[in-house]
């Protein structure tokens, strides 16, 4: 089993995430970075808005569009309101990140079998499956970056037959630039251009300095022709936004220099390797390939110290550095793989046993803890929940079996059918956990209508609920001192709360009444994730 996978290795990178994230991803709630993409490519397809961005009829000009323009055009082809079509193309990312991290690997390693070791550390790391939940146009743009940069090695690496890598490098990293402006370029580009000049030296460089002048041109055409466009058309939005966003960088979400250092935990169930792989005095000696080594070493650890040098800090910020960090992890596998059976020192073969017996444990343990948790619960598919138990369990006992052999080879690819197994049996079972106080929003348009009842908002209304809600709603309340009431006899608001000043106005021309009250938390309301931007209460507004 194992040698087939390993000789079709790109067909397992495919075949792995299609699994574990196409048939279940939709489970999971619309994030507020997701919404606010969605609800854009809603408006690209209701109101034509390709280039001159919205979201709720208002100028979006924050991220650049091209993995909204993806989006929208799946919307446009399995349904606007097809949650997982609308992810399906980030999952066509981590693919890609997966496939080119495997490209990558094998041009440094010439060895497909650790190679794919590295791509499938990737693919199942945490943040860079989470990251297309929670930030959209990250894995947009460093899935091309990753792309440009399997081209500038080969570019680097050979001394004729390089324009095809020239032009191929130039137009991803444009198109890096049209997802998320020069984010990759900074957090991912820039840390392998500095890694691989220490490692590899730039060979021939004064021979290749038109190619590198072409790739500027072209990424710079490619990348910034949607800026100059809407600096152009819509001068006075464009820099407004452009402002507050540079400003951010100094200003908001200051974080420490030392935020980052525990970066190595967003790798997930490759915690425990990551960190050791880290530990370049222990590893250098025991790996096969020293160079290769030293080069992911750098790139991961240059990626850290630029990314800490930024003021503003945020933990999905992190997900560009798991991809030099997976090819690091991958060599502390190789070499697990190659000598555990020959190693002695407990020094060494603790943390091996504490890593994969801790996933075989939870395997095990979950049937009894999952029961515990949702024994009360009556919406849980129990057929599912016995199938998860079952599978997991005995994925738990058959890496025990594997350890107790030193089989490092078979325990690592029990966990990627540990990770697998968790998304397509476990993640579903989330469904169930609901609060009895969720109630969501998008039956009130349909209601809206059949009554000839408009929706406002007064004062912010949540990207979350906009989008559930299906449709734009204008606001009411413009600022703290600027309302703009509608004509309407009678109309529906829907807002997160009123202040007094704000219902004495309104009462002194309107009749109030509230009906409803939407609430998007799965949390309970005394709990920690509960969050009140996601309640809005909905009234009934008729003129005196």
């Amino acid at each position: 089993m194992i040698k087939t996978i390993e000789n079709n290795p790109i067909l397992t990178i495919i075949v792995v995430v299609l699994i574990m994230l196409n048939f279940n991803l939709a489970a999971l709630d619309v994030t507020i970075m997701e919404a606010r993409n969605f609800i854009t490519a809603r408006e690209m397809l209701t109101d034509n808005n390709w280039l001159l961005t919205t979201m709720n009829g208002e100028a979006r000009y924050q991220k650049p569009p091209l993995p909204t323009w993806f989006t929208a055009f799946s919307g446009l082809l399995f349904g606007i309101k097809n949650i997982l079509a609308l992810r399906f193309p980030g999952i066509i990312m981590i693919i890609i990140i997966g496939i080119y991290s495997y490209f990558l690997s094998n041009k440094l390693l010439n060895d497909k079998a650790h190679s794919l070791i590295n791509g499938l550390i990737t693919i199942t790391s945490f943040y860079v499956i989470g990251i297309i939940i929670e930030a959209p146009w990250d894995i947009f743009t460093h899935a091309f970056m990753l792309i440009s940069i399997f081209h500038l090695f080969q570019l680097f690496e050979k001394e004729k037959q390089y324009w095809q890598h020239t032009i191929l490098a130039g137009l991803f990293i444009g198109f890096s630039i049209m997802c998320k402006g020069p984010v990759s370029f900074y957090a991912l580009l820039l840390p392998f251009l500095i890694s691989y000049g220490i490692t590899y030296k730039y060979k021939h460089f004064r021979a290749k300095l038109f190619s590198v002048f072409s790739i500027i041109i072209l990424m710079l055409l490619i990348g910034g022709w949607w800026f100059l466009y809407v600096r152009l058309e819509d001068s006075e939005t464009f820099l407004r936004i452009t402002n507050k966003e540079t400003g951010n960088w100094g200003s908001y979400n200051v974080r420490p220099f030392y935020y980052y250092w525990s970066f190595f935990t967003q790798s997930g169930i490759w915690t425990i390797p990551a960190f050791i792989s880290l530990l370049y005095p222990y590893l250098k000696s025991r790996v096969n390939n020293l160079k290769a080594y030293k080069f992911s070493f750098y790139w991961t650890v240059f990626a850290i110290i630029l990314l800490s040098i930024i003021p503003e800090k945020k933990s999905r910020y992190l997900m560009p550095v798991l991809i030099p960090l997976a090819i690091n992890v991958g060599f502390y596998i190789e070499y697990l793989i190659r000598e555990f059976k020959n190693i002695k020192d407990k020094r060494e073969t603790f943390p091996v046993y504490f890593n994969f017996g801790l996933i075989a444990l939870i395997g095990i343990v979950f049937s009894f803890v999952g029961y515990f948790l949702l024994k009360d619960n009556t919406n849980v598919n129990w057929v599912l929940f016995s199938s998860a138990s079952l599978l997991l369990s005995s994925i738990g006992i058959a890496i025990i079996i594997q350890l107790k052999r030193k089989n490092i080879k078979t325990a690592f690819y029990l966990t990627i059918g540990f990770m697998i197994s968790a998304f397509v049996l476990v993640l579903p079972l989330s469904k169930a956990l609901k609060s009895d106080t969720y109630n969501s929003v998008s039956k009130l348009k349909t209601k809206a209508e059949k009554e000839n009842i408009k929706i406002y908002s007064f004062g912010a209304v949540s990207p979350e609920m906009i989008w559930d809600f299906g449709d734009k709603i204008p606001q009411i309340k413009i600022n703290d001192s600027t309302y703009k009431f509608p004509e309407d006899h009678k109309f529906g608001i829907l807002v997160n709360g009123f202040s007094a000043s704000e219902t004495k106005l309104l009462k002194e021309n309107y009749n109030i009444v509230q009906h409803s009250t939407y609430d998007l938390n799965r949390s309970e309301p005394d709990s920690k994730g509960y969050k009140k931007r996601l309640v809005s209460y909905y009234y009934v507004i008729t003129k005196k």
